[in-house]
């Protein structure tokens, strides 16, 4: 009977014990639960200001301000293509040759006539000095002096006519070698040497990209909002824009086919490779203000609710305080945060998934 007294006593001493042992380390049982997990590791970052954009991607498309279509002024055969597609060339710089056989024969038949009437003026003239002459002396009716001075003016503007005639066809011959009017790129050649061709034959193209002209067709239900000078951002593949510009003109009607307003704005391409017909994906930005972001991976979502972990110092210990947070809409990679948050406060981004409301936490590079 007093064996079993004992036993009784030494097993209610038992959490007496425990208790003591708690106590001497000076925390509570929840402290020594927390102590008895390691920190776990996380990557921390600081939320920040950033500037919070109001934005409508579409897709626009470029036009040159300088591309023009080549065409032949004459008929003929083409005999030479001196230039290739994608060739860089400059103001003046030979294109396509075409046969000028037959305007050559030409002008040479009209320089021959103009030998010739020369001599007939030449002949005139000296008929009417010597009339004049003899209608001095009374030898010659005026009858006759007035025959020959019609005779000369007649002869002197058949010469002058065919002077015209030489110079037409000589200013005619240089059509036959077509010239780019411009500096730029060429385009597609769609002709072929041997081709007969008219004057309505296209050449080529020759196009300069160094000033194009960015249009966007923006739909009829935001055209209220459209206003000049709103930053136009023309978007790269990996979606960041590569090259900015302004809203320079607004279309005062509506495209009946498509329901939308066009706006226009200068573009430079300098080193982005943006060539005119280029379709390009185009950001109208309404509106931008400063505002906080936060990665989406770094917010939990529960039921409706959304929580992020805020790193906080307790007790010289760093641990994960989860916080509810009210968000925006999503801008690239990260909410935007409208409530809960302010700047400078730290957050966990990385290894969310093995946090807990209060645990300690280890930060990583």
């Amino acid at each position: 009977m007093q064996s079993f007294q004992r036993l009784r006593i030494v097993l209610a001493s038992i959490p007496l014990f425990g208790a003591f042992l708690v106590g001497a380390c000076g925390g509570t049982e929840a402290d020594a639960g927390a102590q008895a997990f390691p920190p776990s590791p996380v990557v921390l970052a600081a939320v920040e200001q950033t500037e919070i954009q109001d934005a409508t991607e579409y897709v626009g498309y470029l036009k040159s301000l300088r591309s023009t279509p080549i065409q032949s002024q004459v008929d003929g055969r083409i005999t030479a293509i001196r230039v290739r597609p994608g060739d860089r060339v400059s103001a003046g710089q030979p294109l396509v040759e075409i046969d000028p056989a037959e305007q050559r024969a030409t002008v040479s038949s009209t320089q021959a006539d103009l030998a010739a009437q020369e001599a007939e003026v030449e002949l005139a003239r000296q008929e009417a000095v010597r009339n004049r002459e003899l209608r001095a002396a009374g030898l010659v009716s005026q009858q006759e002096l007035d025959r020959t001075e019609a005779a000369l003016k007649a002869a002197e503007s058949e010469l002058e006519s065919l002077r015209a005639q030489i110079e037409q066809g000589q200013v005619r011959l240089q059509y036959f070698t077509v010239t780019a009017p411009i500096d730029g790129v060429v385009g597609d050649v769609p002709v072929r040497v041997g081709a007969q061709i008219s004057d309505q034959t296209v050449l080529t193209t020759v196009a300069d990209n160094t000033s194009l002209e960015l249009n966007v067709p923006v739909p009829v239900e935001r055209s209220r909002d459209l206003d000049a000078g709103l930053p136009l951002e023309v978007l790269g593949p990996d979606g960041e824009p590569i090259i900015s510009t302004t809203v320079s003109f607004i279309s005062p009607s509506v495209d009946e086919r498509t329901q939308s307003v066009l706006v226009k704005g200068l573009v430079r391409p300098d080193d982005a490779a943006l060539r005119s017909d280029q379709q390009v994906s185009v950001r109208v930005v309404w509106s931008a203000a400063p505002g906080l972001t936060v990665p989406i991976l770094s917010v939990i979502r529960l039921n409706d609710q959304r929580f992020v972990f805020v790193a906080e110092e307790r007790d010289g210990q760093l641990t994960a305080s989860q916080r509810p947070i009210e968000v925006g809409p999503i801008v690239g990679n990260a909410y935007v945060v409208l409530e809960g948050l302010e700047a400078g406060e730290r957050i966990v981004t990385s290894g969310v998934q093995r946090v807990r409301d209060g645990a300690p936490i280890a930060p990583q590079s």
